[in-house]
């Protein structure tokens, strides 16, 4: 239980600080990204603050197709916001192209390896990873076409609010699976009895 809430963690922790290089590369965000720095745009109320607050209404959304959250859940809900605040403060913004395509690629692999370890922990699926799994497991539709589904409606509405959408964000969206089909395996520890099943685990989700 000690290694798995620690892994828990420490994976919240890097996912924050993998969305905030990302944002400071500049080149494009993830869809969920750009739809929080749309809001931001309009409302002020910052990066982390909005991000909490979109896991928030997720949830909401978790009732009528009556997915459970399990403890890694609500974690993710109050934690990623903060830890991207936290990256946003410490990462300096508006370098030289060059030092924005490191920190995008920087923010890619830490958001990879901090996927795995989260997911890993089988504390329960983060409130968008469960809004995508509760769809299938309702729908019967296929994993790909539910987060496909999903994240273009966010993408759509983010950058009609005016987020930051670029050659970044196409690169996450195709590369983001791949990396995380390779440390999902790598840090997930074995399956507890009594853990999240295992249809609503994204770890095996992300799996052909």
């Amino acid at each position: 239980m000690t290694r798995r809430l620690t892994q828990l963690l420490i994976g919240l922790f890097l996912y924050g600080i993998g969305i905030a290089l990302i944002v400071r590369g500049g080149i494009g965000v993830a869809p969920w990204d750009v739809l929080t720095q749309g809001i931001d745009n309009h409302t002020h109320l910052g990066f982390g603050l909005i991000t909490i607050l979109i896991s928030a209404v997720v949830l909401l959304l978790w009732i009528p197709i009556r997915q459970k959250p399990g403890a890694g859940t609500l974690l993710n809900a109050v934690l990623v916001g903060p830890s991207a605040d936290v990256g946003l403060w410490l990462i300096p913004a508006d370098l030289d192209l060059w030092a924005r395509v490191v920190f995008f690629v920087a923010g890619l692999l830490t958001v990879a390896v901090a996927t795995g370890l989260y997911i890993g922990a089988h504390f329960g699926p983060g409130p968008r990873d469960g809004l995508m799994t509760g769809l299938h497991k309702r729908t019967g539709w296929k994993i790909w076409i539910v987060r496909t589904g999903i994240e273009v409606i966010v993408l759509g509405i983010g950058w009609a609010l005016g987020g930051n959408v670029g050659i970044g964000t196409v690169l996450f969206a195709v590369l983001i699976g791949p990396l995380c089909q390779r440390t999902l395996p790598f840090f997930a520890i074995k399956r507890p009895a009594g853990t999240v099943p295992a249809a609503a685990d994204p770890a095996l989700a992300t799996t052909p």
